[in-house]
């Protein structure tokens, strides 16, 4: 996936084309070669610059780019490159300060469409035993009238006579550096290579259109968080009868109200009365898969865990399943009925405890509140 441009750039999403231009030509400067060290550094950071500007300098890229996060453009060049038509003369500053390159700027075979990214949060159940789940997106599709080619019914593209074909247009200039050869897309076909004569009055000579699209996802069982989904096929359609993007569905998973999971262990807290923790007996505990018994040994304490082994989480790939981890919490009562304090008084007369000495009058008055 293409790297934020606007960070590239440092510049922030709601900068005006002016503020744009300015931070480009800022870090030109800076990543000069007479004025760089590294050189071959300065040239691969100046490749990332440049790219960013392309798109971020064009209303309708930036927009596309803003909108769905792509670099392809719907021009049907395959995408926001380094060497795509820069506007005011910026996309060849590339060949200026590092040497002419030899080649077309684009490619004008067969380009792959771009890779799309949707996100999708899931809850703790689905993740737990698998679902589908329908997704909607807009992308770039073929064209059905011009099958792509962008050219109308019963016309084609022809090879472009002012770069013969190579989709790049050379130009010499003088700069404070001396005689420079650049070059930049033909200004003509687009660096294509080829020319439209009669462009496809559906897509405008542009071989692909934004369509809507809803898709099915098959989620496994024991997905977590940061898993990805990869749907072959189904990003942005490649232009000049390139193969289409992929599409990758990254997942997240909700926090749930009563479990916590960590890995393919999940974890509950069980609150039991004084009473089970002191005595033991079995208790009933929620689960994924519904409640389930707990033996609880006599003279537990508060924070004693206890392991159900094999009713954690599965794994996406098979074989065994995590455990479940139950945490015990003694709950003490907060009200207690006369006949409950006198029971309680006797067992901490046995036990030689010592409570509160309590007058007459705030015993009258407990007896009142008492159930």
């Amino acid at each position: 996936m293409p790297a934020d441009y606007y960070s590239v750039l440092g510049v922030e999403r709601g900068a005006s084309g002016a503020e744009i231009k300015r931070a480009y030509r800022g870090l030109a400067r800076k990543f000069h070669p007479d004025v760089a060290s590294d050189k071959d550094a300065a040239e691969r950071h100046f490749k990332e610059i440049n790219e960013a500007y392309e798109v971020l300098s064009d209303p309708q890229k930036r927009h596309h780019y803003d909108r769905f996060g792509s670099a392809s453009s719907p021009s049907g060049t395959g995408g926001f490159g380094p060497f795509a038509s820069g506007g005011d003369g910026f996309g060849d500053i590339f060949d200026m300060f590092f040497g002419a390159r030899s080649g077309p700027a684009r490619a004008s075979g067969p380009l792959r469409g771009a890779d799309l990214r949707y996100d999708l949060e899931i809850t703790l159940e689905e993740a737990y035993r698998g679902a589908e789940r329908e997704i909607a997106f807009h992308h770039l599709a073929t064209c059905e009238n011009c099958h792509g080619t962008g050219a109308r019914a019963g016309t084609s593209p022809t090879r472009c006579d002012r770069c013969g074909g190579t989709g790049v247009a050379r130009t010499a200039r003088q700069t404070p550096l001396g005689s420079f050869v650049t070059q930049s897309a033909c200004p003509k076909c687009g660096g294509n290579g080829e020319f439209i004569a009669t462009p496809c009055e559906t897509c405008h000579g542009h071989g692909r259109i934004e369509r809507a699209r809803t898709l099915t996802v098959k989620i496994p069982a024991g997905v977590d968080d940061g898993s990805r989904i990869r749907i072959a096929g189904s990003g942005e359609a490649g232009s000049h009868a390139g193969p289409p993007g992929d599409l990758y569905v990254y997942l997240s998973v909700a926090q749930h109200a009563r479990f916590r999971r960590d890995g393919a262990e999940l974890y509950v807290d069980l609150p039991i009365s004084f009473t089970q923790a002191a005595l033991g007996g079995t208790v009933e505990v929620e689960s994924l898969d519904g409640p389930l018994d707990v033996a609880i040994v006599a003279g537990t304490q508060t924070g004693s865990p206890y392991r159900l082994r094999g009713r954690g989480m599965p794994q996406v790939r098979g074989g065994a399943r995590g455990d479940l981890l139950v945490t015990v919490h003694v709950a003490v009562p907060t009200k207690l009925a006369r006949r409950e304090r006198e029971l309680l008084e006797e067992y901490a007369e046995l036990r030689g405890d010592k409570i509160e000495d309590r007058s007459f009058f705030e015993r009258v008055k407990d007896a009142f509140k008492a159930d």
